[in-house]
């Protein structure tokens, strides 16, 4: 016991030696030794959080992530989910893994390298180069898109490790790319853009799934540019010119074609028009003639006996009238059909008449 207390005691205790004939040292009150309990278990808790904190025997994994248990460094084959997790320190370990979206664009502009990085999920590669079918080089630039299986992705840690896009994304990629290029000749290449990107996803979704346990899920491949040799490029700059000029002649004889076709039509038309009329004027002369005809007909038909001796009366009538007028007249009887007509000629001149009916 230090000094200080000593005195203290011996102070408190007058000096007094114990009724058992002891050395005489004084006895400490019992609230210390009750606080000097207290403080071995104070110290003995802090050495634990001390102990708990370096060790730090938990972990948090957040959304779009999964942790990997190893125990005595073996993987546990079931992924821990996202939230709070004890493991053993020392003994167990954890690996977090980002299970999110992640892109690789294989560019030619070197200038945009992105650090591959848990924050990004994005980083920059180099474009794929690719012979066509004659042999020429060709450089394509795509952007991959893909994430990692969370249920296989201890497996996967396993057998490929932590570098495991470019064990199994990245050669996949080029090989296929380079693959389908080679089916085609250079210039054909942008007419069948379309058709090309489909066949380079379909054989990566094929090249992945041949993998044990189907590793990876593909997202989305996107084909965004075809570098052509410059010679490649020319020859089909000609073309579309050449083919551009077709067009256009193409277009002009439509036009001229249809300018005939409209002028023509147009003076069928005419025609049409002409040999309408012609033909309205001729019905309307048809028609005439034949009310005409009609019209006779009928006359014909009410001519009667009767109405016959009735005209001679009346012609009889206008005779006599004329004698009466001039005794001295000529009469000249013509044929005029059923009724004759009668030419009365006077001595006087003036008063020559004609009756006729």
């Amino acid at each position: 016991m230090p000094a200080d207390l000593n005195d203290y005691f011996n102070k408190k205790g007058g000096g007094k030696k114990s009724s058992g004939g002891g050395s005489g040292k004084p006895t400490p009150p019992n609230f210390l030794k009750d606080f000097s309990k207290k403080t071995g278990l104070l110290y003995l808790l802090m050495a634990l959080i001390v102990l708990f904190v370096i060790a730090k025997p938990f972990v948090i994994i957040e959304s779009g992530e999964v942790g990997i248990k190893a125990t005595a460094g073996k993987y546990e084959p079931e992924p821990l989910g996202p939230g709070f997790h004890v493991f053993l320190p020392f003994i167990q370990t954890v690996k977090i893994v980002d299970t999110k979206v992640r892109s690789i664009n294989y560019t030619t502009k070197p200038n945009d390298n992105i650090a591959f990085g848990r924050e990004t999920g994005v980083r920059n590669a180099s474009a794929i180069t690719a012979l066509d079918k004659r042999g020429l080089l060709i450089s394509i630039d795509i952007t991959v898109q893909y994430r990692l299986r969370p249920e296989t992705a201890p497996q996967t840690i396993a057998t490929y490790g932590f570098s495991w896009e470019e064990k199994i994304i990245n050669p996949i990629v080029r090989d296929v790319v380079r693959s389908v290029i080679g089916q085609y000749k250079a210039e054909e290449l942008p007419v069948k853009r379309n058709e090309i990107a489909t066949q380079i996803r379909e054989g990566i979704e094929e090249q992945i799934e041949k993998k044990k346990g189907h590793p990876v899920e593909l997202a989305t491949v996107n084909l965004r540019e075809i570098i052509l040799p410059p010679k490649i490029v020319e020859q089909i700059e000609r073309v579309q010119i050449a083919k551009q000029e077709a067009d256009r002649v193409k277009l002009e004889v439509e036009r001229a074609k249809q300018e005939a076709e409209k002028k023509a039509a147009l003076a069928q038309g005419d025609a049409d028009a002409r040999k309408i009329r012609a033909q309205g004027a001729a019905d309307a002369i048809k028609i005439e003639a034949e009310a005409k005809a009609y019209e006779n007909t009928k006359i014909g038909e009410s001519l009667t006996p009767k109405v016959l001796t009735l005209k001679q009366i009346e012609v009889q009538g206008k005779f006599n009238e004329a004698l009466r007028t001039n005794k001295d007249a000529k009469i000249f009887l013509t044929p005029g059909g059923s009724v004759p007509n009668i030419w009365i000629d006077a001595k006087d001149k003036e008063k020559t008449t004609s009756v006729s009916q």
